[in-house]
């Protein structure tokens, strides 16, 4: 059974923030961003729905400080 797109939004939403970024939906798709414990902002722009969960997922496998 596969989730419906309005959950993964959820989901999104909640680890984007548990990692210390801004998650905006836009209509050219998702905006994410953190400057929190980072040297420089990180950002990333026009994501669809699965590009924005593999970056937080790498982020959340690597640790707080993405490294």
């Amino acid at each position: 059974m596969q989730d419906s797109e309005s959950e993964r939004k959820a989901r999104l939403r909640e680890l984007a923030s548990k990692l210390f970024f801004s998650l905006e939906e836009q209509s050219s798709g998702y905006s994410l961003y953190r400057d929190v414990d980072v040297k420089n902002p990180v950002r990333h722009e026009a994501l669809t729905l699965e590009e924005a969960e593999h970056i937080l997922n790498t982020w959340k496998l690597r640790g707080l400080h993405g490294g």
